[in-house]
């Protein structure tokens, strides 16, 4: 969950999973944190809406340890 200030600068993220406050400074946050914006398309039962989350990086850790299929994980050789 995250909430941003009236310029629009990020000012809290909040894991949906635990709970967990991620620090943010300065509008970046601080800590590994994924979000997630996903689009609903016609063949779901979700069709229309749009989700929004963010796990910190244990919850996302635990939740991807219980996939059938791993994470596709490669490399990042160029950091911005």
């Amino acid at each position: 969950m995250r909430k941003y200030k009236n310029g629009g600068q990020l000012e809290t993220v909040v894991c949906n999973c635990c709970g967990k406050k991620i620090i943010v400074s300065e509008g970046v946050a601080r800590e590994g944190v994924i979000s997630i914006n996903h689009s609903w398309d016609f063949f779901s039962e979700k069709d229309g809406e749009i989700h929004h989350f963010d796990l910190c990086e244990n919850c996302y850790d635990v939740i991807t340890m219980e996939f059938k299929v791993p994470v596709e994980i490669e490399d990042q050789l160029e950091y911005l």
